[in-house]
C-alpha cells in the first residue's frame, strides 16, 4: 500500500489505549499514522519522552470515569511540550465514553481544558470504536493543514512527518498524483 505521507503518533497519558497503526483519507491523499503507545504505563514515562521530539501528532487521553488521570493531564501537557516540536498537534481524548454510567469527569470539564490550552477535544470509546477513527482523522487533518501552510518540513523526518512512496514519483510522467491517489485508496481501504 502506497501512501502520501507518514504521520508518527504518540499517545500520552495515566491511561492505556489500544490503537495500533492505521491508514487514513485527507483531502484524496492516504497517511499513513505510526501510532506509539506507551500511555498508562509509568515505566516508560522516562522513555516517552525521547518519543516526543518525532512526534507530529499526540494524543492526550485520560478516563471519563477516573478522575486521577484528567488531574495529570497538565503534566503530560507540559512534557508534551517541553520535549516535542511547538508545531505537534495535540487532541485530549476523554477515553471510555460508553461507560456514561461511571462518568467521574464532565464532558464540558474535558472542553474547557482544551479550549484553556488550545487542543482538539473528543470523547471516544476504545472498546466500542467509538469516535476513534475521527480523533485520528481530525489530528491528522491539521496536520496535513499545518504542512500544507509551510508550518512543518516535510524533509526533516525529525518532525514525525515522512514523505511517502507515492509523493516521490514524478508528475511529468504517468499518471498525476491525483488520480494515483485515487486508484490507490480504491485497492484498499483498511488499516494497514
Amino acid at each position: 500500500m502506497t501512501y502520501a505521507y507518514l504521520f508518527k503518533y504518540i499517545i500520552i497519558g495515566d491511561t492505556g489505549v489500544e490503537f495500533g497503526a492505521r491508514m487514513v483519507n485527507i483531502d484524496g491523499k492516504q497517511i499513513k499514522l505510526q501510532i506509539w503507545d506507551t500511555a498508562g504505563q509509568e515505566s516508560f514515562r522516562s522513555i516517552t519522552r525521547s518519543y516526543y521530539r518525532g512526534a507530529a501528532g499526540a494524543l492526550l487521553v485520560y478516563d471519563i470515569t477516573r478522575r486521577e488521570t484528567f488531574n495529570h493531564l497538565t503534566s503530560w501537557l507540559e512534557d508534551a511540550r517541553q520535549h516535542s516540536s511547538s508545531n505537534m498537534v495535540i487532541m485530549l481524548i476523554g477515553n471510555k465514553s460508553d461507560l456514561e454510567s461511571r462518568r467521574d469527569v464532565k464532558r464540558e470539564e474535558g472542553e474547557a481544558f482544551a479550549r484553556e490550552h488550545g487542543l482538539i477535544f473528543m470523547e471516544t470509546s476504545a472498546k466500542t470504536a467509538c469516535n476513534v477513527e475521527e480523533a485520528f482523522i481530525n489530528t491528522a487533518k491539521e496536520i496535513y493543514r499545518k504542512i500544507q501552510q509551510g508550518l512543518f518540513d516535510v524533509h526533516n523526518e525529525a518532525n514525525g512527518i515522512k514523505i511517502g512512496p507515492q509523493q516521490c514519483i514524478s508528475t511529468s510522467v504517468g499518471p498525476s498524483a491525483s488520480q494515483r491517489s485515487s486508484r490507490d485508496m480504491g485497492s484498499d481501504s483498511g488499516c494497514c
